[in-house]
This record gives structure tokens, C-alpha cells and sequence, in this order.
């Protein structure tokens, strides 16, 4: 593993809220380098039960991205999001129909980002706002939650991408430039993970 303080050191140490959009950028940025190199069919492919793809996570995120930046603080996206909308069918943010190019889905999530940069430029951490979907009793947010919400829920996606790009082609990586991967060659890693099997095989049978 690479030391994390490396990750940190370009951190401003005195400006919370600078902290908190470098963290979010950099999941972002993670998200996107996911589908670097692939053809339109496998940034669409959904490689396990659920679905799950690369371009529709990007997709996923742009709309979440311009609502929690956006209606949450009476500053909303002047683009009409259709697959957002309440009346949409289930999962229609998870996934980019045949009409929508990979170009397409990501400059939108690059226009997502100047609005919701906007947003946290204009506003202080403690500025109030209210997320119209959440029940009227929670609804009350500060942009620092609202950051460390889209923080927490970029990243989450981006590890879903880091697992789906490694059942398309093996690839792997934290980010751009640094992968954060211990050193192996393709024969050090299958025996790598032949001894995990035997292990789990073995707990499997002791404990199971």
C-alpha cells in the first residue's frame, strides 16, 4: 500500500472546505480514468446480476451530483434530467441507452461538476439547505453535510467501477497515476489469489 500521506500532502491543512471538494474531485476523476480505453459496448456491459456498468455509474452519479448541488440548495441544473424524475421506471440513472454516447453521458457529468462547484464556491459549510426527496423531518442539510454525503457516495461508486473494469480486462488502479497496487506480475498474482482460495476452501471446511 502507498503511504497516505502522500495522497495528503497536496491538502491545504487550513481550508476544511478545500479539503472536502480535493476529496470529492479526486473520486470524480477516478470515476471517469474507469472508462479510458474501452469500446462502447464494454463501458456499457453489466458484468454482474445487478446490472452494474461503467457508464451508467457515471450516469448515476451526474444526476445525484446535480440534485444534492443543485434543488438541495435552490441553485438547480438547467438541464432537465428525465431519468431522476419520480415517475421514471426503476434504475433508469444506472444504465445509458443506445442514443446516449459515452460522450455525451461524460460531459454532462463535467457540466454536473462546474454547477455543483458553483455551489460550493458560493456557499460557507454552514450554509442551509433542504433535499427535497428526504423526509421533511431530516430534510435540513449544511453544504458540509451535503459534501461529505457526495464524498462518501462517488467514492462507493468509484470502488464499484474499480471492480467492474477488472472483470472487463483485468485492469486495475486507485487512480491515474497511481495504481496503489503491490508489485506482481500476471504469475505472482494467480498464485496470489490460488492461495487466498485455498485458504477460504480451507476455513470453509474447519469452520464452516
Amino acid at each position: 500500500m502507498s503511504d497516505p500521506r502522500a495522497m495528503l500532502a497536496g491538502m491545504t491543512g487550513w481550508d476544511p472546505k478545500a479539503d472536502l471538494h480535493q476529496y470529492l474531485q479526486a473520486a470524480r476523476d477516478a470515476l471517469l480514468w474507469k472508462l479510458d480505453g474501452l469500446s462502447e459496448y464494454d463501458v456499457r456491459r453489466p458484468v454482474v446480476p445487478t446490472g452494474t456498468n461503467l457508464l451508467g455509474l457515471v450516469k448515476h452519479l451526474a444526476g445525484v451530483e446535480a440534485g444534492y448541488f443543485g434543488e438541495t440548495f435552490g441553485r438547480p441544473f438547467a438541464q432537465p434530467l428525465p431519468w431522476m424524475a419520480v415517475d421514471a421506471e426503476p434504475n433508469a440513472d444506472m444504465w445509458a441507452t443506445a442514443g446516449e454516447s459515452r460522450a455525451e453521458i461524460t460531459d454532462l457529468y463535467r457540466r454536473v461538476w462546474a454547477h455543483a462547484d458553483a455551489t460550493i464556491d458560493a456557499l460557507a459549510l454552514d450554509a442551509i439547505g433542504r433535499v427535497p426527496w428526504w423526509p421533511a423531518e431530516h430534510n435540513e442539510v449544511t453544504l458540509h453535510r451535503i459534501l461529505t454525503h457526495m464524498i462518501a457516495e462517488t467514492h462507493r461508486h468509484a470502488g464499484h467501477a474499480d471492480v467492474v473494469r477488472e472483470l472487463i480486462d483485468g485492469s486495475t488502479g486507485m487512480r491515474q497515476g497511481n495504481d496503489n497496487m503491490p508489485p506482481g506480475d500476471r504469475a505472482w498474482w494467480q498464485e496470489y489469489r490460488d492461495r487466498l482460495e485455498s485458504v477460504a476452501r480451507d476455513a470453509g471446511a474447519s469452520i464452516g
